[in-house]
C-alpha cells in the first residue's frame, strides 16, 4: 500500500475478528520475512489478526530520501497505515531498533496501542562502538559511492560473523541460515536504511529516554538473558524500572534474536498481553 507518497511493504495473517490486532516491528538489517522465519508470525494468526510490517527501506518498503527517518517518523508512517486499514488499536510488539519506533507509537497516540511488547531493546543512550563503525553507507555522496561499491562485498564477507554474534551464545538456528534472504538485505538501498537507523540509534533512545513513565498501557518486555548487543541490565532492566507496573521477562541462554531461541516465549507474552487488553475492556 502507499501511505503518505511512501510504498510500504507488509505481511499479513488471520483473521480480523480473531482478537487485537498485532503488529510486528522488526529490528535493524531484518524485514518482515524475519517473523515468518522465526514461526512467530503464522502460531500468532491462529488466534489473531497479525501485521507484519517491512520499515521503511526494509524488505520491499521505499524510503524516501526527502526525510530523515527517525524513530517518531517512522511511527508516524505507520500509524497512518494501520489507519488506512482500519485498525483502531493494536497490540504493537518491537524487536530491537523496533522497540524505538513500537515506543514512540504508543507516546504520540496512546489511543491507537492497546499494549506493548519490546524484545531485546535499545532504550537508553550509551556509547557504541558499531555507530561509527555501520553508519559509513548513510553518508551522503561517499556513501552512495560506498554502497554501490565496497560495501556490499565487506558485507557479504562479514555476515556470517555478525549472525555469530546476534545469536550468540548459541548457535545460528539452520532454519536462520538458510531461510533468511541475505541477498534481499545486502542491496544497496538497503545497506542505507540499516547505515541510517544506526546513526540514528542513540538520537531515538534520547528523545525518549525522558518519557518511559508517560506509557500507561500494559507493557511486557522481553530479552535475552544473554544478549550480547543490548545490555540487558542498562537496556530492558532499565526500562522495566521507568514504566510503572511493567513487567520484565527474561530468557535465560538466549541471546539477541529471542523470537528465534524462544519463539514459544515471544508468542506467549504477545498473547498475554493481548489477554490484558481484552480484561481492560471487560472491566470496563
Amino acid at each position: 500500500m502507499t501511505v503518505d507518497g511512501v510504498r510500504l511493504h507488509f505481511l499479513e495473517r488471520g483473521a480480523a475478528q480473531a482478537g487485537p490486532t498485532v503488529v510486528l516491528l522488526h529490528g535493524n538489517g531484518a524485514m518482515a520475512e524475519d517473523f515468518a522465519l522465526s514461526g512467530i508470525l503464522d502460531e500468532l494468526a491462529r488466534h489473531h489478526h497479525v501485521i507484519a510490517f517491512d520499515r521503511p527501506g526494509f524488505g520491499y518498503s521505499d524510503r524516501p530520501r526527502r526525510h530523515i527517518w527517525t524513530a517518531a517518523a517512522q511511527a508516524r508512517l505507520l500509524r497512518h497505515a494501520l489507519r488506512r486499514m482500519g485498525i483502531q488499536r493494536s497490540v504493537v510488539a518491537g524487536h530491537s531498533w523496533g522497540t524505538l519506533v513500537a515506543l514512540e507509537m504508543a507516546l504520540q497516540r496512546p489511543d491507537q496501542v492497546a499494549a506493548l511488547v519490546l524484545m531485546s531493546g535499545y532504550f537508553t543512550p550509551t556509547l557504541r562502538m558499531d555507530v561509527p563503525a555501520f553508519s559509513g553507507p548513510a553518508i551522503p555522496i561517499l556513501g552512495d559511492v560506498m554502497r554501490y561499491t565496497i560495501s556490499p562485498l565487506i558485507a557479504w564477507a562479514i555476515t556470517p560473523l555478525l549472525f555469530r554474534r546476534i545469536f550468540s551464545p548459541g548457535p545460528v538456528p539452520a532454519h536462520f541460515a538458510e531461510g533468511f534472504p541475505t541477498g534481499l538485505a545486502l542491496r544497496p538501498s538497503q545497506l542505507r536504511a540499516a547505515a541510517a537507523d544506526t546513526a540514528l540509534m542513540i538520537p531515538g533512545a534520547a528523545a525518549t529516554r525522558n518519557r518511559h513513565g508517560e506509557v500507561r498501557m500494559p507493557v511486557l518486555i522481553l530479552a535475552g538473558a544473554d544478549d550480547q548487543i543490548a545490555d540487558v541490565g542498562r537496556q530492558s532492566a532499565r526500562l522495566h524500572r521507568d514504566i510503572p507496573g511493567s513487567e520484565l521477562r527474561l530468557v535465560p541462554g538466549a541471546g539477541h534474536m529471542i523470537h528465534h531461541a524462544a519463539p514459544e516465549a515471544v508468542v506467549q507474552a504477545i498473547r498475554d498481553a493481548a489477554d490484558r487488553v481484552r480484561d481492560e475492556r471487560a472491566r470496563d
